[in-house]
């Protein structure tokens, strides 16, 4: 792996891009303004955790591991950092500690089986640690005490649900714990949140705002002796913020009617006084401060771009009350900011990523779908007029959304000549709650009608050429890909699909147990329970109707989308003579830099064939 700056140098433009460093994440500690945990890619294009200060920038690398890691957390004094170390990439390992100045790293579940992990949170008087580790016992609560040096002692198990029960946030004294659980939701994913005593996991409150809403924890107050509740609520059919009293059970509602789109809570101020929101409206992104005692709002004039991401945050208060913004957009890398919240304006580069490359911007479009809905997407084109063969990419989750953030992934294409397209179909988040939850029970239709809507407008647009139109996906990306192949058969010059599934119920066998309890609330059941949902939606049932040929990577250690399901449908193929490749790699469900650039040298050979 090329990681001097003039190995890189010496590389073609679009490789540049995936070695240019970015920072996935910055957490400064709470009450610690010297110290922080910063995870960037610095080190050869690998996410990978570093001690950082915040003051100075200085970073240390603390891990290095094959396939790099993109998750972590520090205690609220800047004693530990901690991780979850599953060292195949399986997403089944056991949460490890490291001192903030390096050395022996620690095992702190040595008990457990192999889990994967959905939350780790600490009290803000940095006495205690809590997680929520998911394996065949169930969704769990663990307790553990933190020494003088900030390592955990022996964590106790307090609480276990059958149902999915997410997150594992403390009080500031650590008395309480609170955590998000579907046990109310007849099987749909719908939330409420539980507080529990975090000594004995006994449920002392709940918030819910009916089987049609969520409510979701963010993080509690940050001051001694407040047990109050940063959370959002869904029940108007989008999501807002609101404040929790745990103890009394009273609720402050901000419904903030000015602001359209769904509005985050992101961060709760040092001094209890603000919170920090993000508002998503039809894609773009606004940061605002949210006084609570009056209610005013206020919004900060940053420039555009993405300031918060689902799966990594990004925007915070420092411990000193300082506002950080971690930005980027289409063409420039993710950095950390300080924002002077009265102009919006950049008071210092706080944590710097690489230098921008050139680049093509992306721009915000939309379409209307088969039954008439808008659908956002992100459309980039390469200089001069179309058409041009075309890139329709797909995002994983499904409840994640492309925003406008940086993508090496697209500028490659965009270099070789192809416009390109990232649809936000439908299941996508920041959309409101119909938009996101028209999938649950029909998973596969309605993301199919979109981004087949998203090929009409290519082509009415001018954009496209209608025989050169490709589809590229990752995770839910790559299961629609092959669904797409095999339900719209002709409209496909080629699919490209990363970590997918292809036969749902063989999949479903075979996942992780954090996954099972997702996947039957998608589809409102076990296949077991509704097995005509399953065959439906799944790529293999569609095997005889592909006409186009497909390129397909998949990890061996993946327990999101696991093998064997992948290696049935590509006999299932094979048998029936069509063009499919498989290339089988030695990882998980995520791989590293390098690898994501040999296969993006293999698509782009693979669609140069097929023109």
């Amino acid at each position: 792996m090329p990681t001097s700056s003039a190995a890189q140098d010496s590389l073609p433009l679009w490789k540049q891009r995936f070695f240019t460093p970015f920072v996935v994440s910055a957490q400064p500690a709470r009450a610690n303004p010297a110290r922080g945990l910063a995870i960037t890619t610095q080190a050869g294009g690998q996410g990978q955790l570093f001690a950082w200060n915040p003051a100075t920038g200085a970073l240390h690398q603390l891990t290095d591991t094959a396939h790099g890691l993109w998750e972590g957390w520090i205690d609220p004094l800047g004693r530990c950092i901690y991780y979850h170390h599953d060292p195949d990439g399986s997403e089944l390992g056991h949460l490890v500690c490291v001192p903030f100045e390096g050395g022996a790293v620690t095992d702190v579940t040595p008990d457990l089986p192999p889990y994967t992990l959905r939350g780790v949170g600490f009290s803000g008087d940095g006495r205690w640690l809590a997680l929520n580790p998911v394996s065949q016992a169930g969704f769990q609560l663990a307790v553990a005490p933190l020494g003088d040096d900030g390592a955990a002692g022996a964590p106790r198990i307090v609480f276990t649900s059958a149902h999915e029960a997410w997150y594992a946030l403390l009080s500031h004294d650590g008395s309480r714990a609170a955590m998000i659980s579907t046990a109310r939701a007849g099987g749909q994913r719908r939330y409420s949140t539980i507080v529990l005593d975090a000594g004995s996991g006994e449920i002392i409150a709940e918030l819910w705002d009916g089987p049609e809403a969520s409510v979701e924890a963010v993080c509690f107050a940050p001051l001694p002796g407040d047990v109050r509740l940063l959370a959002t609520t869904s029940r108007s059919g989008f999501v807002r913020p609101l404040i929790w009293d745990t103890a009394s059970g009273e609720r402050v509602d901000f419904d903030l009617p000015d602001l359209g789109g769904e509005v985050m809570a992101l961060d709760w101020s040092p001094d209890g006084r603000f919170l920090l929101l993000c508002q998503i409206d039809r894609a773009e992104q606004h940061l605002f401060l949210l006084e609570i005692a009056s209610g005013q709002l206020q919004h900060i004039a940053h420039a555009s771009g993405t300031y918060y991401n689902p799966f990594a945050g990004g925007s915070c208060f420092g411990a000193a009350g300082e506002l950080f913004a971690l930005r980027e957009n289409s063409t420039t890398p993710a950095h950390l900011v300080q924002l002077d919240p009265a102009s919006g304006e950049v008071v210092r580069v706080v944590l710097a990523g690489g230098d921008a490359l050139p680049g093509r911007a992306w721009r915000s479009v939309h379409f209307p779908s088969s039954d008439g809905t808008l659908v956002q997407g992100w459309l980039a084109t390469p200089a001069g007029a179309g058409p041009f063969p075309t890139v329709v990419e797909m995002h994983g989750g499904p409840h994640f959304a492309t925003t406008d953030s940086y993508s090496p992934l697209s500028q490659a294409w965009i270099d070789h000549g192809f416009a390109w397209l990232s649809v936000n179909f439908r299941g996508s988040t920041t959309f409101g709650r119909a938009f996101k939850e028209q999938i649950w029970g029909d998973v596969g239709h309605w993301e199919v009608e979109d981004v087949v809507a998203g090929r009409s407008w290519l082509l009415e647009e001018g954009i496209a050429w209608p025989d050169q139109v490709f589809l590229l996906g990752g995770s839910y990306g790559g299961f629609l890909t092959l669904l797409l192949l095999g339900k719209t058969p002709d409209l496909w010059a080629g699919g490209m699909a990363i970590a997918a599934i292809a036969d749902e119920t063989l999949s479903y066998a075979d996942t992780n147990d954090a996954l099972k309890a997702a996947i039957a609330g998608w589809y409102g059941g076990t296949p077991d329970q509704v097995p005509d949902r399953y065959r439906r939606a799944s790529p293999l049932a569609y095997a005889e109707q592909v006409q186009a040929p497909v390129l397909i990577f998949q990890g061996q250690n993946d327990t999101r989308t696991p093998p064997r399901q992948m290696r049935v449908y590509g006999d299932k193929m094979r048998s029936l003579g069509k063009q499919i490749e498989i290339e089988w790699y030695d990882a998980g469900h995520g791989v590293g830099t390098q690898e994501i650039v040999n296969f993006l040298e293999k698509m782009l050979a693979f669609a140069q064939r097929q023109l």
